[in-house]
Parts: C-alpha cells; structure tokens; sequence
C-alpha cells in the first residue's frame, strides 16, 4: 500500500433508511392513526340516469312479481305482513314503494363509536374506511406454507392491524381459528378484537345467540346506555343468493338491528351461478336483495344504521371456476 493511499480516510457511510430505519421509527414511540379518508373529488359515475332507472324499475318488478324468501323465520314472515306486503309461505312480494319508504328511515352516515375515542369512524356519505380482510380459513408464513388458521394467528393479525395506520378498522373475522371449537369460537375472536386494539370492530352473525353474545360483550366494555344509543358493532348479513334470506343471517340481523348496531346487507352473487350473467341483471338482483334486508332492519328498529354491501364476482360456465 502506498504511502498517500494509506492516509486516505475511509468513506463516510450516508444513512439510507431500510430495516435499522424502520426499527427506530417502531421503537420511537406510539404509531400515529391516520384519519379515516375523506373524498373531495366526484365519484365516477359507470351508468346514465336512464341506466339507473332501468335497474330500479326492473329490481321493483323483481320483488313485486317474484319476491324474496325469509326461510324459517315465522317471526320475519309476519313482521312482512303486518308491513304491507304479500305473504305466501316464505315467499314475501312486496308491493311497488314498501321497500324504499321503510330505508328512509335508515341513517345517511352515522359513527361507529370505538374503544379510543380517537378511533371514532364515520360510516357513509364521503367517506372511506379501510379494513382487513375478512373470512380466510387459511394462513401462510414463511416456516409452514399454508395451514388452517388458530387463534394465535387471530390474535397476531388484530395486532398487526392496531399497528398499521392505514387500517382504520379491526374487522371481523380476520382469520377462521379452526382450533377452539365452533360454539365458543366468537367468544374468543370477540374478546381478541376488545384485548388487543382499539379500534372498531364487527362481531359475529353465525348465529342469533352470537350475535346476541357479541352485543352483550360490548355492552360490559361501552355499558349498556351507550351501546343503547349509539353504534359500537358492525357486522356483515349475507343474503343467501338467489333470493333468499336463511334464518341464521335474519336471526342475526334481528339482534343487531334492535340493539342499534350497524348491518352490512351484502348479497353474495357469483354471476352465472347465482344470478343473471349479464351485468344489468346482477346489479338488479343485487339491488333487489340488498334493499330488502335494509329494510328489514328498519322494521326491527327504524334508524338502525345499515351499510348497503355487496359481493359480486364471475363465474365461469363451462368448467365452474
């Protein structure tokens, strides 16, 4: 080496961020939230007037004409009637305007109040709020691959989610934590939600009872006069495409709706299997499906919060994927 060589300082290492970065800024103090998103620019609109009131009309003819099954719910069945509408056996018909004048009395936009007040959402009108996902039975890590999910798994993705500041929501189910037994299965999920975050979450609607059970467990944390008044759950009611509503989703939905707690009506469709092909008609059916449960929960109780959901995807009609 020479003699100048040696004399030459070593290079002077710039920090670049990465990994060490990121591990400072997790052990630097609390995340900082970011607020639920607020739209400031126009939605963009896929369909004319004209195409919106074709899909009306034909989604009033749809429930006038046809009408929708409320199956094994004697209750339902004459709650409908006492309405308005046409009974005939499970099949409810429901005369031109019922469905739409009982959703007038549904909130626009309304909070849903969380555990820090801080994470407060407001559902509805210009605002985005975003969640996990919801409903996987499976995970996959790097060690195992892919395996049916356990509660611990549960556990860490509420976690993971309190943690992320883009996730303004603990969501529901997470993950399926196949390993605890399916009657007290929401205990424990619920129970994650409330130990491990913050945030707001839904609870469960695989049956009545757990229903039931998800409200009592927010009423020991938010007490009973608050829960009472004000929006602490939400939760996801599926109809069971083709129309119909089963006696599970209507016995959950009756136990949310009376306690003043918010519904996702979502109709689940896979067009060409549960519903017309063409996109007109799925957006009918959808339509159709999903107004009813909204009004339905205005039944149970008028100002009940309701979320007008939806899940729409393909089908293929040759092989079935």
């Amino acid at each position: 080496m020479s003699e100048t060589a040696a004399h030459i300082p070593p290079p002077v290492r710039r920090s670049r961020g990465g990994a060490e970065a990121r591990r400072a800024a997790r052990s630097g103090g609390p995340v900082r939230q970011q607020a639920f998103i607020r739209r400031n620019v126009a939605l963009y609109e896929p369909f004319s007037n004209e195409q919106l009131e074709l899909i009306e009309h034909n989604a009033e003819l749809v429930l006038e004409e046809i009408g929708i099954d409320f199956r094994d719910d004697p209750e339902a069945i004459g709650m409908w009637k006492d309405a308005g509408a046409d009974i005939e056996g499970d099949r409810v018909r429901f005369p031109k305007g019922l469905v739409r004048s009982l959703i007038k009395t549904a909130p626009r936009e309304f909070v849903q109040y969380a555990r820090n007040p801080d994470r407060n959402v407001t559902v509805g009108g210009a605002n985005t709020i975003f969640a996990p996902v919801y409903g996987p039975p499976f995970i996959r890590n790097l060690d195992e691959g892919r395996r049916y999910a356990t509660i611990e798994d549960f556990r860490n993705f509420v976690k993971l989610a309190y943690m992320l500041p883009s996730l303004h929501h603990s969501g529901g189910t997470v993950c399926e934590p196949v390993d605890i037994p399916v009657s007290k299965r929401h205990l424990d999920m619920v129970y994650s939600h409330l130990r491990y975050s913050d945030k707001p979450f839904m609870g469960s609607v695989t049956a009545p009872e757990r229903a039931a059970d998800s409200v009592a467990m927010a009423r020991m944390v938010f007490g009973d006069d608050f829960v009472d008044s004000k929006c602490v759950l939400v939760n996801l009611i599926n109809a069971n495409s083709p129309l119909v509503f089963d006696s599970t989703m209507v016995g959950a939905l009756k136990v949310y709706a009376r306690a003043n707690q918010a519904t996702v009506i979502s109709p689940f469709i896979l067009s060409g299997a549960m519903s017309a092909v063409t996109v007109v008609g799925t957006l009918t059916q959808i339509l159709a499906e999903a107004s009813v449960g909204m009004a339905f929960a205005q039944l149970c109780r008028p100002g009940a919060p309701v979320v007008f959901g939806t899940f729409a995807s393909s089908i293929s009609m040759q092989s079935g994927e």
